[in-house]
C-alpha cells in the first residue's frame, strides 16, 4: 500500500505537478505578483549601491579624482542632486544587475577586507530591496585618504 499526500492548488499525478497551476492566470483570481510588471531604473539601483557602499567603515568616499571634483561643484548647484550615485555605475537587466564602484579608502584599513565588506553589503542591499540578482560588483580603489588630507571646504564668503 502506498501512502500519498497531495496538498496545494491543482495537485495532480502529472510529472510537473510541483509547478504552480496559477501560472499564466490573469484577473481577479490571479495572485498579485503576477498581475503586472515591475521595472527598476538604473538610478534606483545606483542609489542603493552607493548608500550600501558608504555604510562600510573604511570607505572615505566614492568616485575617482575627477568625479569627486565635478561632484563637489555639482553639489553646490541647487537642485542638482545629492551625489549618492557619484562613483557608481550600474547595468540593470530584467532579472540581474551589475555594479561598478570607484572608491577611496581610509589609510590603514585592509583594502581586501573593506572591499569584501562593501561587495557583501551592496549585493545584499540590491538583492533584498529590488529582487534582482547582483551578478557582479566590481570595485576599483582609486585613492587612499591620508589622515592629514582634508577635503577643501566650499568657500562661501570669500569677500567680506
Amino acid at each position: 500500500m502506498t501512502d500519498t499526500t497531495t496538498t496545494g492548488i491543482g495537485s495532480t499525478s502529472r510529472p510537473d505537478a510541483d509547478t504552480s497551476t496559477l501560472k499564466g492566470r490573469t484577473g481577479a483570481g490571479a495572485p498579485a505578483p503576477t498581475r503586472g510588471k515591475t521595472s527598476i531604473a538604473d538610478g534606483v539601483v545606483a542609489k542603493i549601491a552607493g548608500m550600501a557602499a558608504r555604510e562600510i567603515p573604511g570607505i572615505h568616499n566614492l568616485g575617482g579624482g575627477m568625479a569627486r571634483a565635478f561632484g563637489a561643484v555639482r553639489e553646490r548647484v541647487p537642485g542638482s542632486g545629492d551625489g549618492v550615485t557619484r562613483g557608481v555605475k550600474v547595468e540593470v537587466g530584467e532579472r540581474q544587475a551589475a555594479v561598478d564602484l570607484d572608491v577611496v579608502v581610509e589609510y590603514g584599513v585592509s583594502i581586501v577586507e573593506v572591499t569584501g565588506d562593501v561587495r557583501d553589503n551592496v549585493i545584499g542591499s540590491v538583492e533584498r530591496m529590488t529582487g534582482l540578482e547582483a551578478v557582479e560588483v566590481n570595485i576599483a580603489v582609486d585613492d587612499v585618504h591620508l589622515p592629514d588630507e582634508e577635503e577643501p571646504e566650499p568657500e562661501e564668503d570669500r569677500v567680506r
